[in-house]
């Protein structure tokens, strides 16, 4: 689960974390309201920010730095509401719905910090880097020996030493040091608390008077920890996600949205990444990644079918069902159900297998619809692609 950069600016200043002083605006006048009490606190000048669940706004033209309240208002009204284009939204974009105004702050120094778990070592990384500001995958393909790492081991956590290692390896001054390993520890900690899986200080600064603080910050959520975290559920902003996931979601569905023209219905992340797989051996492409998990009912199988079926670029769907916990006739009547509810025309490709396959196949036979029975994986690729191209 994404959240808003001022919403885990929120959550790492409960941990200590130095963040600049800001509020989230979602109209104008909150937005101008927020500039105008900065800069009468003081603030050398405001940041007008694009809060949307996408890097490199500043690119796009979602970050703008403004000396005094009336340029802070151009920005204002230039930024809120626009549709902004980065290279993690696409090329539709995301429209700005909150803003974020913070202060200015004087910059010496933009560095980088972020944890994540790092999979081949079955382990929690810390890394950092003095090339703060740009795009860590640019850093790592180009200058990769400018990352720093320490591997965490989860017996004992975050150890100060390695923190201290990282700090004196980004060639902060001794007098920044010993900040520098309270903040490191502060984002260790809110990390694990949040049960989070991925936070990413970038740019971590100094500033001219020797002080430290997260100027932007990113957290996200492991989602199948929520349920121990009802308050950081709350955060969830339902505007930023596809439709179609965030439906899914409802029912407990795995579901993320592709750009190919084949609907796929699968019980198994497993199979359905080999089923996407064929798919596009086959000559064609996904249109979904749908887990349906091993143990979905009839109601949900029905309500995956619809999902699958509002994609209005879906031409043909593949169901590719091996039935374990998930019996194929319990897939053949939600499949039979979707079908009347929704007055299916696009052609329906299904390959069955497993418990009570002999009983599916009869439900889909008898149901009235011309569903096309596979018998093998590449069977049905070749059959579903062919659907698809018309």
């Amino acid at each position: 689960m994404k959240i808003h950069e001022y919403q885990a600016k929120a959550i790492l200043s409960k941990y200590g974390v130095a963040i600049p002083r800001g509020e989230m605006a979602a109209t104008r006048d909150e937005a101008e309201t927020a500039a105008k009490k900065l800069l009468d606190a003081g603030a050398k000048g405001v940041v007008v920010k694009a809060q949307i669940h996408a890097g490199g706004r500043g690119k796009g033209g979602g970050v703008k730095v403004a000396k005094n309240l009336e340029i802070a208002t151009q920005y204002i009204a230039q930024i809120l509401g626009m549709q902004l284009v980065t290279h993690q939204t696409g090329p539709e974009g995301q429209k700005v719905r909150r803003l974020l105004i913070e202060e200015t702050l004087p910059i010496e120094r933009e560095l980088y910090l972020s944890i994540v778990l790092d999979r081949e070592s079955a382990k929690l990384v810390f890394m950092a880097s003095s090339e703060g500001g740009m795009d860590i995958e640019e850093v790592a393909a180009k200058t990769p020996e400018k990352i720093l790492k320490e591997y965490i081991d989860p017996a004992v956590g975050l150890q100060a030493f390695q923190a201290r290692k990282l700090a004196f390896g980004l060639g902060l001054k001794p007098e920044q040091i010993n900040e520098a390993v309270k903040f490191m520890l502060a984002l260790y900690k809110a990390y694990e608390d949040t049960d989070a899986s991925l936070l990413e200080i970038n740019p971590f600064i100094t500033t001219t008077d020797g002080h430290l603080f997260a100027l932007d910050a990113k957290v996200n959520f492991d989602d199948n920890a929520m349920f121990r975290h009802k308050d950081l559920k709350e955060l969830r902003d339902v505007e930023e996600e596809d439709p179609l996931e965030v439906e899914a979601s409802k029912f407990s569905l795995n579901y993320i949205k592709l750009d190919g023209n084949v609907g796929c219905m699968v019980n198994g992340a497993g199979l359905a990444m080999a089923t996407m797989d064929i798919i596009q051996y086959a000559g064609g492409s996904a249109a979904n990644f749908l887990d349906v998990g091993g143990g979905a009912n009839a109601q949900q199988v029905e309500s995956a079918f619809k999902i699958l079926l509002s994609d209005k670029n879906v031409k043909a769907v593949l169901i590719n069902i091996f039935g374990g916990i998930l019996r194929v006739d319990t897939l053949a009547n939600g499949v039979v159900e979707a079908a009347k509810k929704t007055n299916i025309k696009l052609p329906i490709v299904l390959r069955l297998e497993g418990t009570n396959v002999e009983q599916g196949r009869e439900i889909l036979k008898n149901s009235g619809f011309n569903f096309i029975v596979a018998e093998t994986m590449k069977d049905a690729a070749e059959k579903v692609v062919a659907a698809a191209k018309g």
